[in-house]
């Protein structure tokens, strides 16, 4: 049995570290339906929060995904795997690697700013590739995380919410993203780095869940310095539907829905 073809990618937050490993599964993923290759892609270190991990399992279904928790089935598909990519984030050692993969030879790639020279990211990385212009310093900023797993959002409070986390009134933010429900029954994903032009919510290519409350991943990620944790997890618990108002827009989808249907 051959080794795997392990590619490791690192980088600052923001720099379009799985932007870049999107694209590369995405080309293999479009091979994949005319052969057996195995992919597999592992993102460690995002606990109950795993936003990159969840869009790819939604994009690539034939990718086999894996986070924290499911380590002994990532080793498990390794050993059988073809193609494999491990993401580190930002906040990881790169000597982090040496101790999940033990012996196993990687290609370690590191996703830099166009600005950014001898980092220790050019030292450790065989290949490097230039990402997003975005700052270098973190010194001072803070990573806060929530799940909203099991909750509807409005999605009118969901881009007020949105706006006020990119326009400083949680404090100076630099990396936000998050996947949200909401209530006509899509999931969206939305993504912002400060510096780089914005971008509309991505509606996941997901069936819609119309039928009470949704247990796909949901939460939200954010980068900052000063930031008001406290007003943030509030605002965001005050962005949920009631259980009622949940079932009340999903009944008034399904029949929206049916009229078109009829038309």
């Amino acid at each position: 049995m051959s080794n795997p073809i392990i590619t490791v990618v690192a980088g600052l937050a923001g720099c379009g570290k799985t932007t870049w490993i999107y694209q590369q599964l995405a080309n293999k993923d479009e091979k994949f339906r005319f052969s057996d290759e195995n992919i597999v892609y592992f993102s460690p270190g995002v606990g109950n929060v795993p936003i990159d991990k969840t869009r790819l399992a939604t994009e690539l279904p034939k990718v086999k995904v894996f986070g924290d928790g499911q380590e002994v089935e990532f080793f498990k598909h390794l050993a059988v795997a073809n193609v494999v990519y491990i993401e580190l984030g930002f906040y990881l050692e790169l000597s982090a690697i040496a101790q999940i993969l033990d012996n196993l030879t990687y290609h370690a790639v590191a996703l830099v700013p166009p600005h950014l020279q001898d980092s220790e990211y050019h030292v450790w990385a065989d290949e490097i590739v230039i990402g997003a212009d975005t700052q270098t310093s973190f010194a001072q900023a803070k990573l806060w995380r929530a799940s909203s797993t099991g909750q509807v959002i409005d999605e009118d409070s969901l881009h007020e919410l949105w706006y006020e986390i990119t326009h400083g009134a949680y404090g100076t933010v630099t990396r936000a993203k998050g996947i949200f429900n909401v209530p006509d029954g899509r999931s969206l994903y939305a993504d912002f780095v400060a510096g780089v032009p914005s971008t509309d919510f991505l509606e996941l290519d997901l069936p819609r869940h119309l039928d009470g409350i949704p247990q796909s991943f949901s939460g939200l990620e954010v980068l900052g310095n000063n930031l008001d944790e406290a007003s943030l997890r509030q605002t965001l618990e005050d962005c949920c539907l009631s259980e009622a108002a949940i079932l009340h827009y999903q009944q008034q989808v399904k029949e929206t829905l049916l009229e078109e249907t009829k038309a």
